[in-house]
């Protein structure tokens, strides 16, 4: 049990299997350690088993918020859902904004551990301290927008006003690798598969619905001088600031010309490093400004929804009308993100705006990661181009069949669908095309090339989850000098910066709150925030322990998979001197081995491996279900 502020002190465990729910407390201690949401998620898969088979019934899937969540601290809307994921086989937490955190902490809860497997398709209805099963056949097969219009006339609630459904689509249901769980703002969990085990659960939703009940600070005065502090660093923040450019005009895909001009674009399944230079060498109609947030912004918004207690408005709604093999699309969708729009467009061999919302558009409906689908069909080009696929050829840039293809993979329609289903590391496996691969741990990179930006180079090799811009963003430094601004082209450096990254998105991670409050706030915000709604009294070196300790948890978790410094790698493209940048990036490549070198000195570890006496130091115990112990540190295998 927990006294902490900022926790209801209470956690539902669901088995499926039997139908059955149990209450139970957060553990003091574990709050205090790993701080919430992420932290405490691991927590529980970690003590679960890494053994697990992730698509089996021992696998948990945590749906957690943090002491932060749903309350006046900005931005803190978010939640974590906390698994093993079926598409890496580590450990993996995935997040999502909107309303879905703040009204489960709202209905009672700190967490949600769903554990079995149904016999026949159910979604959870969460109300008043209260869970229910309730039958979802006739939801089954149906996408995620049908879905969640359906259940929010069964539960007699409103999704804009007191209701959050977060739902899988057919991408889920016939266990896509990456399919992932969306939400009613289109908000998605969207990468490491967590939408595909909560389809091999039979779990077709998770529906909330609440009042406004925001926690109480334990300690309001401190509370009070940490927000005020906070919210005066965001408005004063050129990226924050709500109407000042950046996020707020533009959202995420404000990065797109900037990552252009920088020639730190991937393009073309990272042969290029901008669509100039793909331009200028193969001659082609591409240009990145088309996908940009400001051609965006001026062409197709329509709205600019926010997730709770949000001042940016990062979210860009769009409208377009388009032809599709000869017939006339109207879509709306939120939202334009950079990374989707990278994936789907540069990556993929084109620049056209409209078919880009289509496609994201698609794969919010049919649940699956926008990233990596776009990533997977680009990879299934470069295939097709050196003939390796047996099962049918997709060529470069061809959006009308890309935008049919994310329907076909959600429903495993074909053979080529199928294998692409399985995602980067299996469609390698079987074709061996390890070199046409952009992933890490089975995992593909964002839209960062780390030729130009080196800190995304180490951070994508030493992510616990696969290939990320999200566990440590350097970009933050590289590109707008946050903190402060150092050269993306350097090296040296690169893997402390990273660390020191990585441990400061795992404390937000862990609050939950949106890691845009980083372009902003700092240790110290986030200490005067978290000890006046918790009432506890934690130095800053306290607090960023916490952070490390959460991510050498992870790191631990995968250790026990299998994983170790062996897979702290990067695609060759990236390494290899014959494969180069274009333009600003001519003739660089990823110094990896001397960045890993420098990172795991800084963390302590041996070659990707957390020793005992880390362990000891940080005090993470060997959970009970881990099947190790702590003198022999052996690993167990996974069937991944």
């Amino acid at each position: 049990m927990t006294e902490l502020g900022g926790f209801q002190d209470k956690v539902a465990r669901i088995d499926l299997s039997e139908g059955d729910v149990a209450y139970e407390s957060i553990d003091d201690e574990d709050a205090k350690k790993y701080i919430g949401a992420r932290g405490l998620g691991v927590k529980y898969v970690f003590d679960q088993g890494p053994e697990v088979d992730p698509l089996g019934p021992d696998n948990l899937l945590a749906f957690m918020n943090g002491p932060l969540s749903g309350t006046q601290v900005t931005m803190s809307g978010r939640i974590a859902v906390c698994t093993k994921s079926p598409l890496t086989g580590t450990v993996t937490d995935s997040h999502h904004g909107g309303w879905s955190g703040a009204r489960l902490k709202w209905a009672g809860f700190d967490g949600l551990l769903f554990e079995g497997q149904a016999d026949d398709p159910v979604y959870a209805v969460v109300e008043d301290g209260e869970v229910e099963l309730r039958d979802a056949s006739h939801l089954w097969g149906n996408g995620v927008h049908e879905t969640r219009d359906t259940i929010e006339e069964e539960v007699d609630g409103s999704y804009g006003k007191n209701l959050s459904i977060m739902a899988i689509g057919p991408g889920g249901e016939n266990e896509v690798k990456y399919a992932c769980i969306i939400n009613e703002d289109d908000r998605a969990s969207g990468r490491g598969g967590t939408g595909c085990v909560m389809g091999s659960k039979n779990l077709k939703a998770v529906v909330v619905k609440s009042s406004t009940k925001m926690p109480r600070p334990a300690d309001p005065e401190t509370f009070r001088e940490g927000h005020q502090q906070a919210m005066q660093a965001i408005q004063e923040s050129e990226v924050t600031a709500p109407n000042e450019g950046g996020l707020s005009m533009y959202g995420t895909n404000v990065l797109m010309n900037i990552g252009e001009e920088m020639d730190g674009l991937p393009t073309k399944n990272g042969k290029y490093t901008s669509t100039e230079s793909m331009r200028e060498a193969e001659g082609v109609d591409i240009d990145a400004e088309r996908v940009s947030g400001e051609n965006v912004r001026e062409n197709i918004l329509v709205d600019e929804p926010t997730c709770h207690s949000c001042p940016v408005a990062c979210k860009k709604e769009v409208e377009v009308q388009t032809m599709h093999k000869g017939e006339e699309l109207n879509v709306r969708t939120e939202s334009y993100e950079y990374e989707s729009a990278y994936a789907l467009g540069p990556n993929s061999g084109h620049t056209d705006r409209d078919a880009v919302a289509v496609m994201i558009e698609r794969c919010n409906d049919m649940g699956v990661d926008t990233i990596e689908v776009g990533n997977m069909m680009a990879m299934a080009m470069e295939m097709s181009e050196e003939g390796k696929l047996e099962e049918g050829d997709l060529e470069w840039g061809d959006t009308e069949t890309m935008i049919d293809m994310i329907d076909r993979i959600g429903y495993r329609e074909d053979d080529l669908a199928d294998l692409l289903a399985e995602g980067p590391r299996r469609v390698a496996d079987r074709k061996e095309a390890h070199d046409n691969s952009l992933a890490v741990k089975g995992q593909t990179i964002a839209a960062y090339d780390p030729r130009c930006m080196k800190g995304m180079g180490i951070g994508y090799a030493t992510s616990n989850r696969g290939a990320c811009h999200l566990r440590g963003y350097t970009p933050a430094a590289e590109i707008l000098g946050i903190p402060e601004k150092v050269d993306p082209y350097e090296y040296e450096g690169k893997g402390e910066l990273t660390a020191q990254f990585q441990d400061l998105h795992a404390i937000s991670d862990s609050f939950d709150i949106c890691k845009f409050n980083a372009f902003a706030e700092g240790i110290e915000e986030y200490v005067t925030q978290y000890n006046g709604m918790t009432g506890r009294d934690v130095t800053e070196d306290e607090l960023l322990e916490a952070g490390e300790r959460v991510y050498n948890l992870e790191r631990y978790y995968n250790n026990l998979v299998g994983f170790d410094g062996s897979d702290d790698s990067l695609p060759e493209r990236f390494l290899e001197d014959g494969i180069r940048g274009q333009g600003a990036s001519e003739g660089e490549y990823c110094e990896l081995e001397e960045m890993k070198d420098e990172y795991y000195d800084y963390r302590g570890w041996v070659d990707g491996v957390v020793p005992d006496e880390k362990l000891d130091e940080l005090g993470i115990d060997i959970g009970p279900g881990t099947g190790v112990s702590s003198e022999s540190g052996t690993a167990v295998s996974s069937d991944d």
